[in-house]
């Protein structure tokens, strides 16, 4: 420990000579102006500014606010450091382990602000025996901030008080020429962090930038460090990937790097099943779409979507060795998740939404009597319609039948009695009750 904290304080300085010189980009060059900024990333900045510190919009928001998206978030970059920022807004607080940040609360906004990051050196930084980064908390200058990061698209700090973009490594120009390149050598920067491989498919695909040839080389003969990352924050990776608006093209792409067999599980549930295949993508374009037109996407239903021919064969098993088909369902849904817990961190809440989506699909066969208006009534309805869909969009299922459901569920409910389907079994079944016996005689009394 001792060893380790004197590192720290006499920690060497990166050589000026190493760090580049900004290039302080006017808006008429990258077009990014302030009212494309969120108020309270304004507001943040000027408060920073005005106590004396350097303050910039960073990363991912610029980077999209260029190519034409929307920002979903907004993050600053700043000279002050956790406690002088906490300083500063009432309404903050200090978060993090491996590195410290501040989120500070504006309305319903929560600006996340970060301070300048020291460059990396082999004696301070602790890493594990692949050289993963564990732990890394020095603060640092502004050019090291941005030389520290990970693609040049993403090293760029926009100043809302004049409309300027510093960029350290010409990331403007990698934008307008649609190129996604790395910030120093790509294999030592995968070592540091391997999820990069994931991350320059999903920025690839969704920017439509080409990742260059040397970030790009090394992924597939690098792939195994994934192996090394905890679960959880490879699955979140996944997650972000998924819900992209774009994963379809990422899939494509991180299957032609290898990034499968074992390697990505959630991968390889999406691409290795030959019954599925088509329910699967087209859950993904679907997925896509909504993502695409700003609707909402939950992660229930497309891990539902992912694992749903697993429940399918194991729930099929069980019926086939003579189990009641109900029961046997919800065997088939704890045996398939117990099975994955092991490979996806899939939390409990995401768990029992997809349990919900699943339970459902039995109760769409059964369109006689009173179930069809208490199915209408449960919460899940509409996330269980839009599975049924998409099976019988893929082939598993008749049309006839989601259609029905369609108009059932938009039907006046005088017309819904009207279109209910008859129950056959249960006609069939009253018919086959046994009659009442007789009374029996009555005793006769005592002579």
């Amino acid at each position: 420990m001792i060893r380790k904290l004197l590192r720290r304080v006499f920690r060497r300085a990166a050589p000026v000579s190493a760090l580049p010189e900004p290039a302080v980009i006017p808006v008429a060059r990258h077009g990014v102006r302030r009212e494309h900024i969120s108020p309270a990333a304004n507001k943040v900045c000027s408060v920073l500014q005005d106590g004396g510190h350097k303050a910039y919009v960073v990363g991912g928001a610029v980077r999209d606010i260029i190519v034409g998206h929307t920002p979903k978030d907004f993050d600053v970059a700043t000279s002050a450091t956790p406690e002088q920022v906490r300083a500063l807004f009432r309404r903050s607080r200090i978060i993090g382990r491996r590195f410290k940040i501040v989120h500070v609360m504006s309305g319903s906004e929560t600006i996340e602000v970060s301070t300048f990051r020291a460059m990396q050196d082999a004696e301070s930084t602790e890493t594990d025996e692949h050289g993963r980064v564990l732990r890394d908390n020095v603060f640092g200058s502004m050019a090291e901030d941005a030389t520290r990061r990970d693609f040049t698209v993403n090293a760029l700090y926009y100043d809302p008080s004049d409309e300027t973009i510093v960029d350290y490594h010409h990331g403007v120009a990698d934008l307008q020429q649609k190129t996604l390149r790395m910030i120093g050598d790509p294999r030592v920067r995968y070592r540091e962090d391997p999820v990069r491989m994931l991350r320059a498919a999903r920025l690839g695909a969704k920017l439509g930038l080409s990742i260059d040839p040397a970030a790009r080389a090394p992924i597939r003969e690098m792939a195994e460090l994934l192996e090394n990352v905890p679960p959880a924050r490879l699955f979140d990776e996944m997650l972000k990937l998924l819900m992209s608006g774009h994963a379809v093209k990422c899939l494509k792409q991180l299957r032609e790097e290898g990034l499968h067999h074992g390697l990505l599980p959630l991968l390889d549930v999406i691409l290795e099943q030959p019954m599925g295949e088509r329910f699967v993508w087209l859950s993904l374009e679907n997925t896509d779409d909504r993502v695409r037109q700003g609707k909402p996407v939950s992660p229930g239903f497309l891990f539902a979507t992912l694992l749903w021919h697993e429940v399918l064969a194991d729930w099929e098993a069980r019926k086939a060795k003579g189990e009641y088909s109900q029961p046997a369902l919800f065997e088939a849904m704890d045996a398939v998740l117990e099975r994955q817990s092991g490979k996806l961190a899939i939390t409990r809440r995401i768990a029992g939404d997809i349990k919900d989506i699943w339970a459902l699909q039995p109760r769409f066969d059964k369109r006689a009597g009173k179930t069809p208006h208490r199915l209408l009534e449960q919460p899940r309805y509409r996330a269980g319609w839009d599975f049924l869909r998409l099976r019988a969009q893929s082939g598993e299922l008749p049309m006839e039948l989601p259609d029905w459901w369609e108009a059932f569920a938009d039907a006046h409910p005088e017309a819904r009695e009207n279109m209910l389907v008859p129950d056959k079994a249960g006609a069939a079944k009253k018919r086959r009750r046994r009659k009442k016996p007789a009374a029996a005689a009555a005793t006769p009394g005592k002579e």
